[in-house]
C-alpha cells in the first residue's frame, strides 16, 4: 500500500477509534479482532490517553528470563531473517516471552529512540492488561497472529505505529514460548512484513525441533543395556529390551512411573534427560492416604526420597475408592457411581483421573482404574483410628 493510501487509512481508523471510545456510532466497524481487544481493555480500565503500566523489569530479571527461555536458542535465526529485509532500517524486531515481557529488541537506531519514548523497551510489560491493544499483547490474548495499524491500537500514544506479531510455540510439547513482533512507524508499513514474521516463526520452530533431535541423539549415545532413555518431556531417545511408543510420561524427580514393558520404574537423572529402567523386584512404594488431615495428604516412601502431596477432597475420595476396590479396580462407570451416585459422570471421572495421574504418576493405573502395581496404599480415616 502506498504512503498516501496508508495515510488515508490511518485517518479513517482515527475516526473509528475516537467514535468508539466516545460512545458514538463509528463511520465503520473496527475489525473483529480489534473490537474484541478494545472490549477487553475497556473492561480492564486502561486509559487511552494515559501512560499505562509498562515499568521495565530490572536488567538482572530480564537476563534471568532470557536464560530460562528456549527462545534464546533461536533468537539469532529470528534476527537474521527479519533484519536482512530491504526495509529493515524502518522497524524493530522484538521478541517477548509468554508473559508479554520484552526480552530482545533489535533494529533501526532511529526507531529505537522513538520506541524508547513509548516505553517499548527491553524488560517492559507489553500485554493487553498493561498497555492496551497492541500486537504482542493481543496475539497473546487471541492465541493467533495479529497485525495492527495506527489507531487500531488502543492507546493514543501508539497510534503512530504499526505492529505485526505471531505466537511461537515449542514443537516438543506445544507450549507457548512467546511472541515474535515487527514494529515501526505506521506510514512505513510494508505489505511483506506479515509474511516475514510468519516465516521467522516457522524457521524458529523448525530449529527448535532440530535442537530437540540433536539432544535426543546425545542421549542415545549414553544408552547401554536394557533400558529406556528419554528427555525431560518423555520423548524417547533410545530403548533397549523394551518396545515403546515415541513418548512416555514425563519423568519427575523421585517419582515412580509405570512404563508398559518395564513396569514400575524410578527415573535416574542424566545430563539432558533421564535413564529409566525397572525397579528391583522387591521394590514397593509405601503410600499413606491420610483423610484426617486438612487437606487430605498422600505420603509416599520407597523411592529415592519420600514425598508428600496435598489432595483436593475429590481426589482423596477417588484414591480411597480405588484402595477399597482392591487390585480389581473400577471402571469409569463404576467410579462414577461411587462418586456421584450414577453412571452419568464418566467424562468427569476420566478428566479427574487424568489430572491425578499427572501429579501421582505410577501410583495410579488404568484399564480399569486401580492402584498401580508395586504400590501398597494404606488409608487412614476416622474409622481406622
Amino acid at each position: 500500500m502506498a504512503t498516501h493510501d496508508l495515510a488515508m487509512r490511518a485517518r479513517a481508523l482515527v475516526r473509528i477509534h475516537d467514535a468508539v471510545l466516545s460512545g458514538s456510532a463509528p463511520p465503520e466497524r473496527p475489525r473483529a479482532v480489534v473490537a474484541r481487544s478494545w472490549t477487553r481493555v475497556l473492561d480492564l480500565g486502561i486509559d487511552p490517553d494515559g501512560r499505562n503500566g509498562r515499568d521495565p523489569l530490572p536488567p538482572a530479571d530480564v537476563d534471568e528470563r532470557r536464560r530460562r527461555s528456549r527462545l534464546g536458542l533461536v533468537i539469532d535465526e529470528i534476527r537474521e531473517l527479519l533484519l536482512s529485509a530491504a526495509d529493515a532500517s524502518n522497524y524493530l524486531v522484538v521478541v517477548a516471552d509468554a508473559d508479554g515481557i520484552v526480552l530482545w529488541r533489535s533494529g533501526s537506531p532511529r526507531v529505537k529512540r522513538q520506541a524508547d519514548g513509548l516505553g517499548f523497551a527491553e524488560g517492559a510489560h507489553w500485554a493487553e492488561e498493561a498497555v492496551g491493544t497492541n500486537a504482542i499483547g493481543t496475539a497473546l490474548a487471541e492465541g493467533a497472529p495479529v497485525q495492527l495499524f495506527s489507531a487500531e491500537h488502543f492507546e493514543n500514544a501508539q497510534v503512530p505505529w504499526y505492529c505485526t506479531a505471531s505466537p511461537i510455540h515449542d514443537p516438543i510439547d506445544g507450549s507457548l514460548l512467546g511472541i515474535v513482533d515487527v514494529s515501526g512507524p505506521a506510514l512505513t508499513l510494508h505489505p511483506a512484513i506479515e509474511a516475514l514474521v510468519t516465516a521467522s516463526v516457522r524457521l524458529a520452530e523448525a530449529r527448535l525441533w532440530r535442537h530437540h533431535e540433536e539432544r535426543l541423539e546425545q542421549l542415545r549415545r549414553t544408552a547401554n543395556g536394557p533400558l529406556l532413555v528419554v528427555d525431560d518431556h518423555g520423548w524417547v531417545a533410545a530403548h533397549q529390551g523394551v518396545a515403546v511408543r515415541d513418548r512416555v510420561e514425563a519423568p519427575r524427580p523421585d517419582r515412580a512411573l509405570a512404563v508398559p514393558g518395564l513396569g514400575l520404574c524410578l527415573p535416574e537423572r542424566l545430563r539432558g534427560g533421564w535413564l529409566i529402567r525397572p525397579s528391583a523386584a522387591e521394590t514397593v512404594l509405601q503410600a499413606t492416604l491420610d483423610l484426617t488431615a486438612t487437606p487430605a495428604t498422600l505420603e509416599v516412601r520407597g523411592a529415592e526420597a519420600p514425598w508428600r502431596v496435598a489432595l483436593s477432597p475429590r481426589h482423596a475420595e477417588v484414591l480411597a475408592a480405588l484402595a477399597e476396590a482392591g487390585r480389581g479396580g473400577l471402571t469409569a462407570g463404576a467410579l462414577s457411581h461411587r462418586l456421584y451416585g450414577d453412571g452419568e459422570h464418566q467424562v468427569t471421572v476420566r478428566a479427574e483421573v487424568s489430572r491425578m495421574r499427572k501429579a501421582l504418576g505410577a501410583l495410579l493405573a488404568t484399564n480399569p482404574y486401580r492402584i498401580g502395581d508395586g504400590v501398597d496404599l494404606v488409608v487412614v480415616s476416622d474409622r481406622t483410628r
